[in-house]
């Protein structure tokens, strides 16, 4: 090991200590085993709630508090967002989900898509509401001065009172990567707040990302990883950080900023508690909500720039210049305003109000800004090398939209949950849109076990993005008259506790999908592509030992336009125990698999994935030994990632077309939370 990461280590070790010790300081009880108590919470206070809010309406759902009681050494993984994540290879970098029920829509701006993992969303906000204030601050790092991944996190939540919270987020990611010029860093930050009265609800919060990546194009050979001896004379050690690649002074920045304000005003009156023993005798007054109006603010920016400094390079690996021969330095820009009104009938204000019941109003004001073309149209003839841009496309649009719609939902009851909810686009390029979305959960007594069943699927039938419609960039541009994309989609889901088993089945149909052809531009289906899935959780547990695995089972009647992996598996085999009874240490190595498939190709100038047929990715399984520790209020983990890829043939670790995964290396984290 490299005397920087050993000195890392013993840093970080330091530290693990020094947060344990005042974790231990901090926390209360006994500290006696209680393994058998799966639902016990040693991270924070075991009473502290947590919700998200659902568009539009603000809704809350109960969210967990402590997302990773285990495993806390996947938060500095490169392909944790899934078990099939087709990705550039570093840390924060671009990437793609190929698990294709978990992959979300198309975005209004699809240059953010690729990094939805790593960035921050108004409505995957969680909310706390603790008696305490709360502090969860991490930070991992690994690799050597050229490739070091660091990750540092904090996170803050604190109640003024019982109604009030407020709460705050700040996350640094800075990559090199383990080969060149694939750097990359992130810098989140966001703020929230609720209050939840009798009367008058408040959800807020807001964020701001920036974000900016290295691109290198790929390696030049694939060989310099599946055959090194064959392009380095005979010699088969490899220097992952020489290997050259197709670009070498290409950037690409994403900036954005959000915020969502979710007002709720309730109409109701006050219902009498009386005493048990002396019914003639009211002992309090608890006031019983009826109806509530609604208005939901939201306002969303976001910029793309793409910069190219090496004319040469721009011309060699990019086969169209409409704006530029010199190279490229171009931005993109959005923004949107959007707001609901809304009234609801509130569940349970009597004994027939079974479920809830609203309908609402949506409008949004969309702005899009793009490159200038200042020489089509304006310089005959073109300059050598140039090509006219298409006719037709706005270098500044603006769009009104408006739908209408209802929400029915039951949130309260042990036996039946559901929430439907319908939205019908009337004015603008909304016009014509549907989007009907359901959910239904209850449960069922099976011998010993209790059986909870899922119920989901959905209707849309929605409009292009504008930004697939028309675009204009030095190396891309295109106006499309692509029709409605419809998508039906049905499916459950089989919980079983007892057996730790998890399985759901999903069919979905699809007519006018878009994509990006071989080509890199964007194309849209002519013909219906059905999906058919299977996902499977069934995880193992004998005393100390547990194997866990998730299992991704798909097939797609058009691998041409949407190719998938038919098969993808994440396994984790660890033991957990503690040592004297205070440290709960779990030691384990987890493996990641997927079949091979015609893996999409990458483009740094859109940053988007296209459909290509020349390459198969896939087939190759990287395993990471870790182990990781909790005492108290502090964790502490090290992990060997892809430990087996000098052996077990393991040469082909692509997940997209020319990028590889990391090699090994060593990461190492800790985090600690503080209650003051």
């Amino acid at each position: 090991m490299l005397p920087r990461e050993t000195s890392r280590i013993v840093m970080m070790l330091v530290a693990f200590l020094a947060a344990s010790v005042v974790a231990m300081a901090q926390s209360r009880g006994d500290g006696r085993n209680d393994e058998k108590d799966k639902k016990k919470n040693e991270w924070i206070d075991p009473k502290t709630r947590a919700w998200t809010a659902t568009e539009p309406l603000g809704l809350r759902y109960e969210a967990p508090v402590d997302t990773l009681p285990d495993d806390y050494h996947l938060t500095a993984l490169a392909t944790a967002p899934s078990i099939a994540w087709a990705t550039t290879g570093n840390y924060g970098a671009p990437g793609i989900n190929m698990v294709f029920l978990q992959r979300p829509a198309m975005s209004d701006f699809f240059m953010e898509d690729a990094i939805t993992p790593w960035r921050h969303s108004a409505w995957s906000q969680i909310y706390y509401n603790s008696r305490v204030p709360v502090t969860m601050a991490s930070y991992s790092t690994g690799g050597n001065k050229q490739t070091n991944q660091d990750r540092t996190r904090v996170d803050f939540s604190g109640n003024a009172s019982r109604t009030v919270q407020v709460g705050g987020m700040i996350d640094y990611v800075y990559s090199k990567g383990s080969y060149n010029y694939q750097a990359d860093k992130d810098f989140s930050w966001g703020l929230n707040g609720s209050y939840l009265g009798d009367r008058y609800e408040l959800q807020v919060n807001l964020g701001n990302y920036s974000y900016t990546t290295k691109e290198n194009g790929g390696i030049t050979d694939d060989r310099y990883i599946t055959d090194p001896a064959a392009v380095q004379g005979g010699d088969t050690r490899v220097d992952f950080k020489s290997i050259p690649t197709r670009l070498t002074d290409t950037h690409n920045t994403l900036k954005g900023f959000h915020v969502m304000v979710n007002n709720r005003y309730k109409v109701g009156f006050y219902r009498n508690v009386r005493d048990s023993i002396k019914p003639d005798s009211i002992i309090s007054r608890t006031y019983v909500p009826v109806t509530s109006f609604i208005w939901t603010l939201e306002a969303r920016t976001a910029r793309h720039r793409f910069l190219n400094g090496s004319a040469s390079e721009d011309a060699d690996f990019f086969d169209t210049n409409y704006l530029s021969t010199s190279g490229t330095d171009e931005t993109t820009k959005f923004w949107s305003l959007r707001n609901t009104l809304g009234v609801s009938l509130l569940e349970g204000f009597n004994r027939w109000a079974k479920a809830g019941i609203a309908i609402f109003a949506t409008h949004e004001m969309r702005r899009y800004t793009q490159v200038s073309d200042t020489i089509t149209g304006r310089v005959t003839p073109l300059p050598e090398g140039l090509t006219a841009v298409p006719d037709g496309i706005e270098a500044r649009h603006t769009d009104q939209l408006l739908w209408i719609g209802g929400q029915l939902s039951k949130q309260q009851g042990a036996l039946l949950r559901y929430d439907v909810k319908a939205r019908f686009g009337i004015v603008g390029d909304a016009a014509g849109e549907i989007d009907v979305t359901g959910r239904v959960d209850t449960r069922f007594a099976l011998r010993r076990d209790s059986v909870r069943v899922t119920l989901d699927g959905y209707f849309r039938n929605t409009t292009a993005p504008w930004l697939m419609r028309q675009f204009v960039s030095n190396h891309y541009a295109w106006v499309n008259n692509f029709g409605k994309t419809q998508r039906l989609r049905l499916g459950g889901t089989l919980d079983f506790p007892l057996t730790w088993t998890r399985v759901g089945v999903h069919y979905e149909t699809m007519k006018g999908l878009l994509y990006f052809g071989n080509d890199a531009l964007p194309a849209q289906s002519g013909k219906a592509i059905h999906v058919l899935a299977l996902d499977i959780r069934q995880d193992l547990h004998w005393r100390a030992l547990n194997w866990e695995n998730t299992i991704a089972v798909q097939t797609s009647s058009d691998e041409d336009v949407l190719p998938l992996p038919k098969f993808a598996i994440r396994s984790n085999l660890y033991a957990k125990f503690k040592v004297a009874r205070v440290l709960t240490v779990q030691m384990g190595v987890d493996a990641n698999y997927y079949t091979a498939y015609n893996a999409p190709a990458y483009n740094p100038a859109t940053m988007t994935f296209y459909n290509q047929n020349e390459v198969k990715c896939g087939d190759f399984l990287m395993f990471n030994i870790y182990a990781n520790f909790r005492l108290k209020l502090a964790r502490f983990f090290i992990s060997y990632q892809h430990f087996n890829q000098k052996w077990m043939g393991a040469k082909h670790f692509f997940a997209l077309p020319h990028y590889p995964l990391n090699p090994s290396r060593f990461q190492i984290g800790v985090g600690v939370a503080f209650a003051n």
